[in-house]
């Protein structure tokens, strides 16, 4: 669970006011300074976000520039004063975001931010070249400001109001994974090409590490995409659904058809004792898995989630319009041959990444077995259609663990109906040797029912009684089946 956010403010009206002294009327100096006495006595009091420290130095610069202080300041003083309130509000928001194994480019991430390219580009010939000229740093100035009221200021003062998309779309992964497996194919047919083409396959992993640094950033699931309300760093614990999300779009690829699962049915499952995919394809994509659970140790237990939801429901849509999923899927629902190599890839996963504990939570080979009997339990209908599938995957799971063992014997042991019985001669010959076997002890019953007490008992009938015993009812004997407890007073004495 999140830990509450510490903010500056005592409550949201503060810094409405504040935005209105900033944003309000931009030759009202009296406003500007009003902001800035606010913004440090806040800054006295704690650690204030990136977005005010930007607006406080900004502000702070403007407000040297258009006083009659500017008489004692410096041409270059000032340039030197926008110029280092632009360069730390650019590092600062593209900083936080360098969380890839991989290091992006400034422009990407600012890209995907809906920064303006140009401000970045300032920021570069700023740190690196010659000062940009006083003009142009008002004009950053006022952009800058412009950006963080639409990004910052108005979606945190109403966070239910429509935020800009600026952002572009996040790119496609299928590409990345059509190239890596081509490069693949090609070392795996000729192994002497291995040190010629694996400069080539590091590459596509870096670039693959990378789309999922971009991913992180388009999943936007915190209340703010930049960062504002950022993750406690010192909760190790915190689980980041952004990379989650990130992974879980990854894994959407990796498990369509021409991925994991091939696009020819008769390489996807050969014939093998083992529960396991075939060795072709082992050898094309453990490398990847492996290289992608290095930098995110919740890979396995993402992808194996994943395949299990996929094949027990109908592929989830993610509610995005990004186009993230493109490997020439179709019609994998009705497949039974896809499905079974998925069942095998997450068998496969178990085997080689479970350790028994996952920080702190269950293994991957319990959290199948529980995905499972979610579905597989008595009454549950939506598994209904791949029950042997499922059956197969429980058992390649639970093998070689005694007690997982006997709980999915138990939890497939009530997937089978039970069938009818149909009664024959022998029953009866059976039942009515064993109510003779009780009647025989008839005597002694009563004996000692007699010593008991000699009121009036109710005897069970000697074998010299009149014993019908068993008989078989149907239709010719007026007999009628009918639920246990209802009454027809017109049926045939039993």
């Amino acid at each position: 669970m999140r830990l509450p956010r510490r903010v500056p403010w005592a409550n949201i009206n503060e810094l409405d006011q504040l935005c209105s002294w900033v944003f309000m009327d931009e030759g009202d100096l009296e406003a500007k300074r009003f902001a800035i006495n606010k913004l440090s006595a806040w800054r006295a009091v704690t650690a204030l976000p990136h977005a005010l420290e930007c607006t406080l130095s900004i502000l702070t610069a403007r407000l040297i520039d258009t006083s009659e202080t500017q008489q004692n300041s410096s041409w270059l003083t000032l340039r030197q004063n926008y110029a280092a309130a632009i360069i730390r509000m650019v590092n600062g928001l593209v900083d936080p975001l360098q969380a890839g194994a991989y290091a992006r480019s400034i422009a990407s991430i600012a890209a995907q931010l809906g920064l303006p390219s140009w401000l970045v580009e300032l920021r570069h010939a700023a740190t690196h070249e010659d000062l940009p000229s006083l003009e142009m740093l008002r004009e950053a100035a006022r952009e800058s400001l412009t950006w963080l009221l639409h990004n910052y200021f108005l979606p945190t003062i109403n966070p239910s109001a429509p935020r800009p998309s600026t952002a572009p779309p996040l790119r496609p992964v299928a590409p990345l994974l059509k190239q890596y497996k081509t490069l693949l194919k090609i070392v795996t047919r000729d192994t002497s090409l291995r040190k010629q083409n694996q400069p080539d396959i590091d590459a596509i992993m870096r670039d693959i590490e990378r789309w999922l640094a971009e991913a992180k950033l388009a999943a936007d699931f915190a209340a703010d995409a930049y960062g504002w309300d950022a993750i406690d760093g010192n909760d190790v614990e915190q689980e980041d659904p952004r990379e989650k999300w990130a992974l879980e779009r990854l894994c959407d690829a990796l498990i369509e058809k021409g991925a994991l699962a091939s696009l020819s049915q008769k390489r996807r499952n050969l014939p093998s004792d083992e529960f396991v995919p075939p060795h072709a394809s082992l050898v094309l994509w453990t490398p990847l898995l492996a290289h992608t659970h290095t930098y995110h140790p919740t890979f396995p237990s993402v992808l194996t989630t994943r395949i299990v939801e996929t094949l027990l429901y109908e592929r989830p849509n993610t509610g995005f319009d990004m186009d993230v999923v493109s490997l020439e899927a179709d019609e994998s629902q009705n497949d039974p041959s896809y499905h079974l190599a998925l069942a095998k890839w997450a068998a496969w996963v178990i085997k080689a990444y479970d350790n028994g504990q996952e920080n702190g939570e269950l293994s991957l080979r319990k959290n199948v077995i529980i995905l499972l009997a979610s579905t597989l339990a008595p009454g549950k209908t939506e598994g209904a259609k791949k029950i042997d599938l499922l059956a197969a995957l429980l058992g390649a799971v639970s093998s070689g663990f005694t007690e997982l063992q006997k709980a999915s014997d138990m939890l497939l042991s009530a997937t089978h109906p039970l069938q009818p019985q149909h009664w024959d001669a022998g029953d009866l010959t059976v039942m009515n040797e064993r109510l003779r076997s009780l009647m025989s002890l008839d005597g002694e019953s009563q004996k000692y029912t007699n010593d008991l007490d000699s009121a009036p008992t109710t005897l069970l009938p000697t074998q010299s009684s009149d014993i019908g015993g068993w008989r078989l009812l149907d239709h010719h004997s007026g007999w009628k089946s009918c639920p246990i407890g209802v009454y027809y007073p017109n049926h045939a004495a039993l």
